[in-house]
């Protein structure tokens, strides 16, 4: 009796409550990685590819974590990104609100994954072999029933606690705040067309994950961080994978090289600019947006406004960087307000507008693009305003990222 009671309280590995809670983490820890490296960057976007025996660890563990199947997640993942911020977004903050998708986020996903029109349509790829029809798809909540005894049987009563946080760690921070936050607050390196922000420049309780921004301006990329300062756990581990021989990284985000253009001669405005203007599309813009809001602040120290008007103007700072059209109709009107007294900010904007409209356009064939582009340069290094002139001589000093 003493013995079962022995068993009770501590399992078959007895341990302290402080190790309790790291054996804890690290557990979690696991259904991260391969939620982050499998499922995601391997999955749904085709990243890396890993080795068949780290495959099946991979889609075993999700099994016994969370009950999840490699076609679901993928399908609802990919319709996310296609469909990001509209009303066909499965869980958009922006669309649903962030305390829906932060706390009722496993509820979107569940709903999602049975439209069988999203499973089949952007399901493409994933597993398709005995093991998932006949034991993952069949019995897709036993895996879970299985982690409990094992659970039970390593911590005793503990271990349902230390079951329940392995529950719910997926449906909290992948599904609510991956999901919800990470489209809300934060901030952007990139100016891609949605809403997503990185939460963090340290990628260490998400699996790297927390560098959304980054992840939805290149979502074909193995690694989330892009900064010198911002650092992705689950990169580290993709590239021991590699060194192992179990992995191969197919795609990374490209890296910008500028060279300097002081006392060089310009750089020819050709197709090869064009094509790498392209590349760098999302890191000009954010850069364009940082330089807007340096002007937007000297400007509204010159123009000498009434109290009032300074403070209602100053509230246009985290709408400079978007597009006029993506303005709230309040913040436009004000907006409009603004440009009608500088000429100067309105000139920015406008050509803001102009360059990305470049792109943007893929009806136009690619020497229409680049005569746009050459008149847009002309036109920036003749304005005299600072702001243009920075972002033309980054457009000629981009170097072309090798094929």
């Amino acid at each position: 009796m003493d013995a079962f009671l022995q068993f009770l309280d501590g399992g078959l590995l007895r341990l302290h409550w402080w190790q309790l809670v790291l054996a804890t983490l690290a557990l979690t820890h696991v259904t991260i990685a391969s939620v982050t490296i499998f499922l995601h960057r391997c999955q749904a976007h085709r990243a890396l590819d890993v080795h068949p025996a780290v495959s099946h660890f991979f889609r075993a563990w999700l099994w016994l974590t969370t009950g999840m199947q490699t076609r679901d997640w993928v399908a609802v993942h990919r319709k996310h990104h296609a469909k990001c911020e509209t009303a066909e977004d499965p869980h958009s903050p922006q669309i649903k609100g962030l305390r829906k998708v932060l706390w009722q986020g496993a509820e979107l996903y569940i709903e999602e994954r049975a439209n069988k029109e999203t499973l089949e349509r952007y399901s493409r790829g994933t597993p398709d072999d005995w093991i998932e029809h006949k034991l993952y798809g069949r019995w897709v909540w036993h895996g879970c029933g299985v982690m409990l005894i094992a659970d039970f049987l390593m911590f005793g009563v503990a271990g349902i606690a230390v079951w329940g946080v392995q529950m719910l760690w997926i449906p909290f921070f992948a599904a609510g705040v991956i999901n919800g936050v990470a489209h809300f607050y934060g901030y952007r390196n990139y100016d891609c067309p949605d809403a997503s922000a990185n939460i963090s420049p340290l990628g260490l309780l998400i699996g790297g994950e927390e560098l959304h921004n980054n992840h939805h301006t290149f979502p074909t990329s193995a690694k989330l961080s892009n900064k010198w300062f911002e650092f992705d756990i689950g990169w580290v581990y993709i590239r021991a994978l590699e060194i192992l021989g179990l992995a191969k990284v197919l795609r990374k985000a490209p890296v910008p090289k500028v060279q300097s253009s002081l006392g060089a001669t310009p750089q020819p405005i050709d197709l090869h600019t064009l094509q790498t203007l392209i590349n760098n599309r999302y890191d000009l813009l954010a850069r364009f947006a940082r330089e807007i809001k340096r002007e937007f602040r000297a400007e509204l120290e010159k123009l000498r406004l009434p109290a009032a008007d300074h403070a209602r103007f100053a509230g246009l700072k985290r709408w400079l960087r978007k597009d006029v059209e993506a303005i709230p109709e309040p913040q436009r009107r004000t907006l409009q307000d603004l440009l009608a007294q500088s000429s100067m900010l309105h000139t920015v904007v406008e050509m803001r507008t102009e360059l990305a409209n470049i792109w943007q356009q893929t009806s136009a064939s690619r020497e229409q693009m680049l005569v746009r582009l050459q008149d847009w340069i002309a036109r920036a290094e003749a304005s005299g305003i600072r702001a243009l002139h920075e972002m033309a001589a980054r457009i000629r000093g981009y170097v072309p990222t090798p094929a």
